[in-house]
């Protein structure tokens, strides 16, 4: 038999991603005035077109990046060569505004809303291109707020420029063989020159970074050490690198090699996953760098970075399930099963399954916007005091819970689609192995659970937290109460138990902190989704109903009542169970937990 005779697989529809999403245009609806819904809604619907007919046409021709260190004369060169694909993506998503949107400020506070909304229609097929851009907004970040004149002037307006032909991209340097998120070991010196350079103080580095993501960069932020090892982190200032020299050229000039700043890419990473980014590790040699902190304050300085970062990240897991869902659920609505007879979208077995991952998506979205909505009203100065407490605890829970979640949700986006889900050709084989990355990068699922508890320490952050989370319960009409009555009760029973157990976060026992993390996540989720049903109810909206069902499904029935378990298990335990995970993991002869 030919090839071409027989049964043929009906290829999946590949709908404009905008309006074919059933979450982010209604809740664009609710989060952005009407004045601004018009001109996004269509930019939007412009901008999934494009995904559609250009962007993924482009993604597939990103290629793994390549070194050759020496020329055939023997000399270091460094030469990084970075695929036509990749560098085409970055170009469209710098032309796009995707990190000129957030500092044009065209539509004010909600700049960021607009923005990563087409972030997260892009990155299920942008080949993780947001990786340096997301670093990019976070350095835009620091120079917009803390940068000399000069950088403000001639570097910052390249960081958020919409021209491919003279826009920088931006990396982030902090980790070193010492260490990930742990700082306080950092290695790299930062020597003070005697003159200083058109755009600051100037200093020499000399260091080894370890985990520098997009080696193809124009410029990085770094921490360096400006004070006494044994300060630790209190003697680290942050830098801006310009990853070759001279830094601002003629257009047209050939780039540099990075050996020009005394930057020696030592070896490109190999990855699980997220292969099309040049991520190196680098010795840095006398290298030229400029302070943007104050001395001995870069910790606190680069935060606004690992914020945004961190945003990114979750706005990543979201848009990869996107994706995912998207694939799964257009697969249903041509493949059939009993002799061709029916399609697997009637299938209920099949759309039941289909139904929890969509549940998913649906929480995660609600709550990574949320956090994105209070990002950008604190950025315009916009924000009350307790919406800006409210923006520090849900940063590190908005990414640490969308790694947790959306990785395993794309799993049985594979599933749905069978041994066609498992073929390379879907992509979701590589969306489950980029996305895994969000589960360390700028912090493990654990050490965000402790940034977490370190934001309960202020107590006026608990009391915020808790006033905004009252007054959504209150606002629910009777009309809506009634339907979803049993939901409100238990909701009602665990945010006082989360709050409970926040009340005193220096006395928590020391398991408490990632199971507490994730019954916080599910509880703020769940608040969300609730004010977007509210909401749907109160404007009489098409999927009113379907809105409440998915807030009483997701208290229900997505692990609320095990993560609530699971705390309760933890403020009970004591050092005995320590000793038995010691055991559990090492053998009897392991040790015994140290108090």
């Amino acid at each position: 038999m030919r090839i071409e005779e027989g049964f043929q697989l009906t290829q999946i529809p590949e709908p404009n991603p905008y309006p074919s999403d059933l979450v982010l245009p209604s809740l664009l609806r609710r989060l952005l005035p009407a004045s601004y819904c018009k001109t996004i809604d269509a930019d939007l619907f412009r901008f999934g077109e494009r995904i559609t007919n250009e962007i993924r046409q482009v993604s597939e021709l990103a290629e793994p990046p390549s070194l050759t260190q020496y020329n055939h004369w023997g000399q270091r060169i460094d030469e990084l060569r970075t695929s036509e694909g990749w560098r085409k993506l970055k170009a469209i998503a710098q032309a796009e505004g995707l990190v000129g949107i957030f500092y044009e400020r065209e539509f004010q506070e909600y700049s960021r809303l607009y923005g990563f909304a087409k972030v997260m229609l892009m990155v299920g097929d942008g080949q993780v291109v947001f990786c340096p851009l997301s670093m990019t907004d976070g350095c835009a970040r620091i120079l917009e707020v803390m940068g000399t004149p000069e950088m403000k002037r001639e570097i910052y307006p390249r960081l958020i420029s919409r021209n491919p032909d003279d826009a920088f991209t931006s990396g982030q340097w902090m980790t070193e063989r010492t260490g990930g998120s742990d700082v306080s070991q950092t290695e790299t010196i930062a020597t003070p020159c005697s003159s200083s350079t058109a755009h600051g103080s100037e200093f020499k580095l000399d260091g080894f970074k370890w985990f520098s993501s997009a080696t193809d960069s124009d410029v990085a932020v770094a921490l360096a050490r400006t004070g006494p090892a044994k300060d630790g982190s209190r003697s680290l200032s942050l830098f801006l690198v310009p990853l070759c020299l001279p830094l601002l050229r003629p257009a047209g000039t050939p780039r540099p090699s990075s050996t020009s700043n005394g930057i020696l890419v030592h070896r490109l990473k190999k990855k699980i996953g997220t292969h099309i980014v040049p991520t190196a590790e680098l010795s840095l040699n006398n290298t030229e760098a400029y302070l943007v902190s104050k001395l001995n304050e870069g910790v606190k300085s680069i935060t606004p970075v690992l914020n945004i970062t961190r945003i990114h990240s979750a706005i990543g897991s979201v848009g990869s399930l996107r994706r995912a869902l998207s694939l799964a659920r257009e697969y249903a609505t041509v493949r059939t099963v009993q002799g061709g007879t029916v399609h697997l979208s009637n299938v209920p077995l099949h759309v039941a399954e289909l139904a929890k991952i969509s549940i998913i998506y649906r929480a995660l979205a609600h709550l990574v916007f949320g956090a994105v909505h209070l990002l950008g009203k604190t950025e315009c100065g916009v924000a009350t005091s307790d919406e800006e407490r409210r923006l520090r605890l849900l940063t590190p829970v908005a990414k640490a819970f969308s790694a947790e979640k959306a990785c395993t949700a794309m799993e049985e986006c594979m599933a749905a689609l069978g041994g066609q889900g498992y073929m390379e050709e879907t992509g979701i084989g590589r969306l489950i192995r980029d996305c895994l990355v969000e589960k360390i990068w700028e912090g493990t699922i654990t050490v965000l659970s402790l940034d977490l508890v370190r934001a309960t320490r202020d107590r006026t952050t608990v009391e915020a937290y808790a006033k905004w989370a009252n007054a959504i319960l209150s606002s629910c009409p009777t009309t809506l109460h009634q339907d979803i009555s049993l939901a409100l009760a238990t909701l009602r029973t665990v945010l006082t138990e989360i709050i409970g157990v926040f009340s005193q976060p220096d006395a928590l026992p020391p398991l408490v902190p990632r199971p507490a993390l994730m019954l916080f996540s599910h509880v703020t989720a769940s608040l969300y989704l609730l004010e977007h049903a509210i909401w749907s109810h109160k404007g009489n909206e098409s999927e009113h109903k379907t809105d409440a069902e998915v807030f009483i499904r997701w208290v229900e029935e997505n692990g609320m009542k095990a993560a609530g378990d699971d705390v309760r298990r933890m403020m009970e335990s004591g050092v005995q169970r320590q000793n038995d995970d010691m055991a559990i993991v090492y053998g009897s002869a392991g040790g015994k937990a140290k108090l």
